[in-house]
């Protein structure tokens, strides 16, 4: 388990499901991996899906996917801060409002896929302007410490997680 890598004040235990569910391969290979089979499963997506919700008021495939790539940003800003020595405790961030003012219901499901791609290839390249020894550097997020290293962990995690909620009840 990839929490068996990290030491316990590397995150804040809401994030133990992700981190337990990262790729675990590596960061960098893990990030590559995913964003090569979460290409194919979107592109095999049937199109009636993409606006689907399994519930009311649950978010349809379009919002999950826009949620993911909001979120990596921000994993991945924090990730950039604190690789480069920033000490500046940063906020959290609100998902629901997030979806909300997304907007993805006026998007095309290419340019979600699109924009996905572009920011993996983005954060892609930031890990790899890692050393092992800042990727062991600590900061605050949301109120708690964490690591480089736990951050990329996060990223493939969440991203793993909501292709599970997907291909359980959305397909």
């Amino acid at each position: 388990m990839i929490t068996d890598l990290l030491t316990t004040e590397e995150y804040h235990p809401y994030y133990e499901g992700y981190i337990n569910k990262a790729t675990s391969i590596g960061i960098k290979e893990g990030l590559q991996t995913n964003l090569k089979e979460i290409m194919d499963f979107l592109s095999k997506l049937p199109k009636e899906k993409e606006d689907y919700a399994y519930a009311k008021g649950k978010w349809t495939v379009k919002d999950i996917l826009l949620h993911i790539i909001d979120a990596e940003r921000v994993f991945a800003y924090r990730a950039l801060r604190i690789g480069r020595g920033d000490e500046t405790p940063l906020a959290g961030f609100e998902q629901d409002d997030y979806v909300e003012q997304g907007k993805a219901a006026n998007r095309s499901f290419e340019s979600l896929i699109e924009e996905y791609e572009s920011v993996r290839k983005a954060t892609i390249s930031l890990f790899k302007s890692f050393d092992d020894k800042t990727l062991l550097l600590m900061g605050k997020a949301s109120g708690s410490s964490v690591s480089v290293r736990a951050l990329g962990y996060i990223i493939t995690g969440h991203e793993n997680h909501h292709m599970q909620v997907i291909k359980e009840r959305y397909l």
